[in-house]
């Protein structure tokens, strides 16, 4: 059986509140760019996804984000996108688990 690089699927939704006057999608794309510029340069990992939308709901208008990351470090991950807004749908799996067939 092949030793993964990197163990650990990370996946995560994650809102940020936009100020008032501030267009969503400009905040949602800057906060894409921020996001995938840090993870590239300080946790190690490879399969990155992040997707960038906006929305609205009865707390305000907010920028949006996607995270899908296959990392050794999925608690830094969590940590840093957790400085930029409020992290929901956390996911983290281990795929040496899930390549030896094992529950859990």
């Amino acid at each position: 059986m092949e030793e993964l690089e990197f163990r650990y699927d990370t996946q995560l939704l994650l809102d940020q509140y936009v100020e008032d006057g501030d267009d969503a999608d400009d905040v949602a794309d800057d906060l894409l760019d921020e996001i995938r510029d840090y993870l590239i340069e300080n946790i190690k990992g490879d399969s990155m996804v992040v997707a960038a939308d906006s929305g609205e709901d009865e707390f305000g208008e907010k920028a949006i984000i996607k995270i899908h990351y296959h990392t050794n470090e999925p608690w830094d991950v969590l940590s840093y996108c957790r400085k930029h807004g409020e992290i929901y749908d956390i996911v983290v799996e281990d795929m040496d688990r899930q390549q030896r067939n094992l529950q859990g």
